[in-house]
């Protein structure tokens, strides 16, 4: 005989099994599945020796770095932001602002310098997510709270980013 305890819970883990699968998709599987489509790939051996540990967890993992801990927040040069894998040029200095959040944050990309893709990740959360063009790394989201022109906030993480500077004239 079932007891009142176990048929609940099985019967709300039977109700809430369309949700958890909408949300099941992992980082890892989806970065693993989509790296045919880019024309700059390495395998994850070859991943893990050119990128710092921590950048190699965002970049190819979807992880996401603490904020204000980059040192690319306070970067306020003339230049150019570039992709930390493959060094594809990202993102204008002059579209980086303030956004508060603690990650660097641009309203606007570079032309072709990204792909996005649908996040579920996060249970009941649907984001935007932000890659490199050419290796498919984790950049950050994009969220519709930013400045004008745009209306835009690209939110990236600091690791997954170089800063190049002006060339001085």
């Amino acid at each position: 005989m079932i007891h009142r305890r176990t048929f609940i819970a099985m019967a709300a883990a039977a109700a809430a099994l369309p949700f958890i699968r909408r949300f099941a998709d992992t980082p890892a599987l989806a970065a693993d599945t989509r790296a045919a489509k880019f024309s700059y790939t390495l395998s994850d051996e070859a991943w893990k020796k050119k990128l710092a540990p921590d950048a190699y967890q965002v970049l190819r993992h979807e992880s996401t770095e603490r904020p204000y801990t980059s040192p690319l927040n306070k970067e306020k040069r003339a230049g150019t932001f570039v992709c930390a894998g493959c060094e594809l040029p990202l993102f204008s200095s002059t579209t980086k602002y303030e956004s508060g959040t603690g990650w660097p944050s641009f309203w606007q990309p570079l032309k072709g310098a990204v792909g996005t893709e649908t996040d579920k990740s996060i249970p009941f959360m649907v984001r935007t997510e932000v890659h490199c063009a050419r290796c498919g790394g984790h950049l950050g989201h994009v969220f519709d709270d930013g400045p004008k022109p745009t209306g835009l906030r690209y939110c990236m993480n600091g690791v997954s980013l170089k800063f190049a500077p002006a060339k001085a004239a």
